[in-house]
C-alpha cells in the first residue's frame, strides 16, 4: 500500500551515494610537484633567505640598501639590458631575414646551411666567443691578413673587448633561436596561399608583408622572447670575450659571490636576476596570449 502512494518519479530515482574522493590524480601530481619545488623553488628561496642576512649577522634590509644604492649595480643592470635587447633586435632582424630565404629562396647548398643552424643550437656559447678570438682578436686571423695587405703593425680590429664584441658575438650564437621557430611557422604556410597572392598581381614585399609576417608573428614572439631571456641571463660569453669593462648582472653576481665571497650582496643580485626573468616571462605568455587570441577571433 505504502509502495502504491509513492509519486512515479521518487520510485524512478535512483538513491544518491556519494562520491568516493579519488586520490591517484594526487599521487600522479605529486612526484612532478616535487621535483619542480626541489629544482626551482627551493634554491631561488635559499638566495631570498641569504639576500636578508646583514654585516652583522642578522636580518634585515640592510644589505638590499646597500647594494640598490651602489653605482656598479646600476651601470650593470644598464649594461644587461641594454645589451640584451640590443642582441635580440639584431637576432631579430637576421633570423628573419635567414628564415625567409631558407623558406622561400632556394638556393645550392640551402639544406646544408639549415643543419649548421641546427649545429649552432647544440654548441656551448663560448665557442663562439673562441672562434671570434681567433677570427677578430688582436693576433687573430683578419688582423694579421689586414696587417699584410697594409703593412701596418697595429690591429686594425680590436672590438672584441667592447660591448659590440659581446652583442656580435650574442647575435651570432642566438639567432639560431630565431630562425628555427620561424622556419616552423613557414612551413605550416599554405602555399596555395602564395600563389593565390601572386597570381593577383600582389609583389614579393606585398605577399611577404600581408601574409607571410602576420602567420609567423607568434613564432617570432616566441623566438624574440626566448633571445632576450637567454641574452639576459648570458655569463660565458662576457667572461671569454675578456671585456673588463663589460660588466653584466651575471658577471657582477660572479665577483660578488666569487671573488670576494660576498655571499648576501650576490643573493641580492641574483634575486633581482631571478626577479627580471620572471617579469620577462610573464610579459612573453601575456603577449603571447594576446596574440593567438587575436588569431582565433580574426
Amino acid at each position: 500500500m505504502t509502495a502504491l502512494l509513492e509519486s512515479p518519479a521518487a520510485a524512478s530515482a535512483p538513491e544518491a551515494h556519494p562520491r568516493r574522493r579519488s586520490w591517484r590524480p594526487v599521487l600522479w601530481t605529486l612526484p612532478p610537484v616535487l621535483v619542480v619545488l626541489l629544482i626551482a623553488v627551493y634554491p631561488i628561496a635559499r638566495v631570498l633567505l641569504e639576500s636578508t642576512r646583514t654585516k652583522e649577522g642578522g636580518r634585515g634590509t640592510g644589505t638590499w640598501s646597500s647594494v640598490l644604492a651602489e653605482e656598479s649595480f646600476r651601470n650593470a643592470l644598464w649594461r644587461t639590458v641594454s645589451i640584451a635587447v640590443t642582441s635580440t633586435l639584431g637576432c631579430l632582424v637576421l633570423g628573419t631575414f635567414l628564415a625567409i630565404v631558407l623558406a622561400f629562396i632556394p638556393f645550392p647548398g640551402s639544406q646544408l646551411v639549415g643543419r649548421l643552424i641546427d649545429t649552432v643550437l647544440t654548441l656551448p656559447s663560448f665557442l663562439v666567443t673562441l672562434a671570434f678570438t681567433f677570427l677578430y682578436g688582436t693576433a687573430g686571423a683578419v688582423n694579421a691578413l689586414i696587417g699584410e695587405i697594409t703593412g701596418s703593425g697595429e690591429p686594425a680590429l680590436n672590438f672584441l673587448t667592447t660591448p659590440w664584441g659581446v652583442i656580435l658575438a650574442e647575435i651570432t650564437f642566438f639567432t639560431p633561436f630565431v630562425v628555427r621557430p620561424l622556419l616552423a611557422a613557414f612551413a605550416q604556410l599554405p602555399r596555395e596561399q602564395l600563389d593565390v597572392a601572386s597570381s593577383l598581381g600582389a609583389s614579393p614585399w606585398r605577399v611577404l608583408r600581408q601574409v607571410v609576417m602576420p602567420e609567423a608573428w607568434p613564432a617570432l614572439a616566441a623566438g624574440g622572447s626566448l633571445v632576450l631571456l637567454l641574452t639576459l641571463n648570458e655569463f660565458g660569453i662576457v667572461l671569454f670575450t675578456g671585456a673588463k669593462g663589460v660588466i653584466t648582472l651575471p658577471a657582477l653576481i660572479y665577483t660578488r659571490g666569487i671573488v670576494t665571497f660576498d655571499l648576501p650582496g650576490a643573493a641580492v643580485l641574483a634575486s633581482i636576476q631571478v626577479l627580471l626573468s620572471l617579469t620577462l616571462y610573464i610579459g612573453y605568455r601575456v603577449i603571447f596570449t594576446r596574440l593567438t587570441g587575436n588569431r582565433k577571433e580574426g
